[in-house]
């Protein structure tokens, strides 16, 4: 596949940038990058500096200088990487920085943003085939990879990896266009106004859909109407526009604007006419017929999905077919249609998430089995990377389908990829991945199909390494999945990893610059797994890890954590361990500084020079630390021991969420701010103070001082409405259904017959109890488990294992005889879920009187937990 390459002086006029220096050579550009963490090959690439509040960019050109990136795009030069002005940037002073970079090219440019959108507006400008664009509420990414699958086979498509949709992601998959691609597909999401004026030149759509109107992002936009307005933008210069026009508020919009009047549009309905009348949807036994007229013809065709979201992706992608054929005048519509009927009932879900489990033989497996593509190989690959808790790396992946490339080529350039991510064992199923087995030069193992592969490989070869599961879904890999993750019951914790990145740059976005951030992840990190959230922050930079005891310290540093991590409440039988992994002990009286100093003395020869320790003050919590009158001894003892480095001083606040309490916070803040400055006083060396936690971050951003702690906000849970509002949640609590039951009028349900059916009633049995930490408060009709969204009264005590719920139709009110039927014809196997997005663990919290830390905390270790991306 041809690449897209340009020199530093071309792309420097692209963007209107200058070259630093003026003599440096005009290297050649292949790739962009904007994240220094990801880099794969240094050569021909060239790293995107982005600003962001909170990140930049620059500060991380010397680590990637030193791996071998020449060419840098960037709104500062070297010297002014902590200032914002740019102005002075040709002064000698400036140049003479540059030089310490021999061999780079620094193209500098106003907004580093700007100028990636710039360099792909004029990469799509090179291309003169048709282009889809897609936006809308939902729905965007599976129409564009339904289309994809549609019609993969009749051309060679670019389309935007995974949901690359944003102001940096739709330039990056624009960039990847060729002139080997035939058809290409990309998405645009917004979030305010303003920012579609930019996608638009940069897609430059020929035939647009706009799949819906949802309420996503509503409150960043005036109203309903302006956010249709702003999505719409995308296709000021359009040939087509395909939409529903059952969504009238999107007509209102094209008829009310003049610059639409030369845009063609595309309708189709189920209530009125249109383009493409739909007559009939019958859905019946998992699959969904749909019967529609255009222009006079009767076109059927049937999707295995029945869901309302699926059949009107269905329709949405159907139109654009339509609209294509006749584009591009391929054949009559409907020998088209008929010839690809076949392909909509062959459609496949679309996998929305990368997850992650734990598998056989000490192993973790990342399951990406649904759809297998170069670009979506590569994204599953960093991933793959990303985790440290075992060394080895194994793949094992399906053949690549429908590419339209020369087979040679791309094996050529996957095992490329595999090597440059250091993979050490690949399994390959698929017979052109058999024949071109010699491409791979890694431990090695080929299969024509996955049945063949479970016959014939050793499963229990796998031990002690990291799976990653990348298969196109003809080849059923849900079967090796199925072999290869640990077996556990059927109530797992699933934890989003999209939304604890999502809480954690929420917090990181108000903090004063230079502040650092250290994040709690004790108690098995509030229930959510202990390396598996530790590898995410640390591939986030965090700066520092906390845990309660030595030995939640011992399993990160055994799972590939390298980064600091602080114990917060060392003990004397785990000081040994903790320094012989590099544990930095909270140090909170006398006694626990006795008995580490003693420990040094006995570890003198295997430990660093220098033991750091972190100094715990005791403000008005009245827990651990030391308190105002008991600072002179701990001065004399650091002034006498040198071995001892103080990292931090830090204390905790009592009450920071609690508005009430504001006084009571601040003079702990007053008290910290004199107490700590005693001690930093007479150290010759920077240290860290810290108090705020998570509450206080957002309450009190005047005591950041040097680095803050979050806590229960990383894990979604706000101290406020308003602060609420803006997390999401992280962690997901379900079962399924295994049994239901008829119980009849005045018969009991559960131990000591505290459950009673007071009518006939029907129940369903639910594998979670409180050996799961669903904790026995509840029960007997308080609190509920959550079918189809609905709530079902727990009946009877919880059990251990179990619990059971009505799940009888209830009626909607004493006067009405009219059934709700929330529940009808309800089957065993159906999810429950505990907690969740809709159904915050706030809420079972309150219920059982307590608060989420204690509901999180407890949930037990036997719960499988179930990492994933979206």
């Amino acid at each position: 596949m041809t690449e897209p390459a340009l020199t530093v002086s071309s792309i420097a006029s692209i963007c209107s940038g200058t070259v630093h220096p003026i003599s440096s050579g005009d290297l050649l550009v292949r790739d962009l990058l904007i994240d220094s963490r990801i880099l794969i090959h240094s050569e021909h690439c060239l790293f995107i500096a982005l600003v962001s509040d909170r990140n930049d960019g620059h500060k991380f050109i010397p680590e990637l200088y030193e791996k071998g990136v020449r060419c840098f795009l960037i709104s500062k030069l070297p010297s002014t990487a902590s200032q914002t002005d740019t102005s002075v940037a040709l002064s000698p002073h400036h140049v003479s920085h540059v030089t310490q970079y021999p061999g780079a090219s620094f193209i500098l440019v106003p907004d580093t943003l700007a100028a990636l959108q710039q360099l792909g507006a004029y990469h799509r400008r090179l291309f003169d085939i048709p282009v889809i664009g897609i936006t809308g509420s939902n729905g965007k990414t599976i129409v564009k990879e339904w289309l994809f699958q549609l019609l993969s086979s009749d051309f060679q498509i670019i389309r935007s990896p995974k949901s690359y949709n944003s102001q940096i992601g739709v330039p990056l998959s624009v960039w990847k266009m060729s002139h080997d691609h035939e058809l290409a597909i990309f998405e645009a999401g917004i979030s305010r106004s303003g920012e579609m004026e930019h996608l638009e030149p940069i897609i430059r759509p020929t035939i647009g859909i706009f799949t819906n109107i949802g309420h996503a992002h509503d409150e960043y936009f005036e109203n309903p109407r302006r956010k249709v307005e702003e999505k719409l933008k995308l296709f000021i210069n359009s040939q087509t526009l395909i939409y529903c026009s059952d969504y009238s508020l999107i007509t209102d919009c094209l008829n009310a604007d003049a610059a639409y009047l030369h845009l063609k549009t595309f309708t189709w309905s189920r209530k009125n006419d249109a383009d493409l009348k739909i007559v009939q949807v019958l859905t019946t036994d998992g699959q969904t017929l749909i019967r529609c007229d255009y222009r006079s013809e009767i076109f059927t065709f049937s999707i295995p999905f029945t869901d309302e979201a699926s059949i009107e992706n269905a329709i949405n992608c159907f139109a654009t077919e339509l609209v294509l054929s006749e584009l591009l005048a391929v054949g009559s519509r409907q020998s088209r249609v008929t010839r690809h009927a076949s392909r909509y009932s062959a459609l496949t879900p679309i996998a929305m998430r990368l997850e992650l489990k734990e598998a056989i033989n000490h192993c973790s497996l990342i399951n990406d089995s649904y759809n297998s593509d170069i670009k979506s190989l590569s994204i599953a690959l960093d991933f793959l990377n990303q985790q440290n808790q075992q060394k080895k790396k194994t793949i094992i992946l399906s053949d690549i389908l429908q590419t339209g490339r020369d087979k040679g080529e791309l094996y050529r350039e996957i095992a490329s990829m595999l090597v440059s991510r250091n993979i050490e064992r690949m399994v390959g199923i698929g017979r052109d991945l058999v024949r071109h087995a010699d491409k791979f030069t890694m431990q090695k193992a080929f299969f024509t199909t996955t049945d063949d592969f479970l016959q014939h490989f050793p499963v229990s070869s796998f031990q002690n390494e990291t799976i990653l599961l990348k298969g196109a879904r003809l080849f059923e890999f849900e079967k090796i999945s199925q072999v290869l993750q640990q077996k556990a019951h059927e109530t797992v914790m699933e934890i989003n990893l999209d939304a604890l990145i999502h809480n954690l740059n929420h917090f990181r976005a108000l903090l004063h610059p230079g502040t650092r951030t250290m994040a709690m992840v004790k108690a098995f990190s509030y229930g959510s797994g202990s390396y598996e959230i530790a590898n995410v922050l640390q591939f986030h930079r965090i700066d520092y890890l906390a845990v309660a005891y030595a030995d939640e310290g011992v399993e990160l540093r055994t799972s590939g954590i390298h980064m600091p991590i602080m114990v917060m409440s060392p003990e004397e039988q785990s000081l040994d361990t903790l320094l012989k992994y590099n544990l930095e002990p909270e140090i909170y009286n006398l006694h626990i500084l006795n008995l580490l100093e003693d420990a040094i003395v006995r570890n003198q020869t295997s430990i660093q020079q220098e033991v750091r320790i972190h100094i715990k003050l005791d403000t008005g919590m009245h827990r651990l630390g030391f308190a105002k009158d008991e600072l002179e001894p701990l001065i004399a003892r650091l002034k006498l021991n040198p071995g001892l480095r103080v990292q931090s001083v830090f204390s905790h606040l009592a009450a920071s969420e609690d508005p009430t309490e504001d006084d009571f916070t601040r003079e702990q803040i007053r008290l910290f701010t004199e107490m700590s400055s005693r001690i930093t006083r007479i150290l010759d060396y920077p240290v860290l103070l810290h108090i705020l936690n998570s509450a206080g971050i957002r309450r009190f951003p005047e005591a950041q001082f040097g680095m803050v702690r979050l806590g229960i906000g990383l894990y979604g849970v706000g101290s406020s409405v308003e602060e609420q509002s803006m997390l999401r949640n992280v962690s997901t609590l379900k079962s399924v259904i295994t049994q239901i039951k008829h119980i009849s009028a005045g018969d009991t349900i559960g131990y000591n017959r505290k459950g009673r059916a007071e009518k006939d009633t029907v129940i369903a049995i639910v594998p979670v109890g409180y050996a799961d930490g669903l904790n026995r408060r509840l029960g007997n009709g308080r609190g509920a488990l959550y079918i189809r969204g609905k709530p079902a009264p727990i009946m009877g005590n919880i059990c251990m294992d179990l619990t059971m719920v009505d799940v009888t139709d209830r009626f909607t009110g004493p006067a009405s005889r009219v059934p709700r039927h929330d529940f009808q014809d309800i089957r065993e196997g159906e999810e429950v879920v505990i907690f969740g997005d809709l159904h915050p663990v706030a809420e079972l919290a309150r219920e059982i009187g307590t608060i989420p830390y204690e509901v999180l905390t407890g949930i037990s270790r036997r719960v499988k937990r179930i990492y994933y991306y979206e």
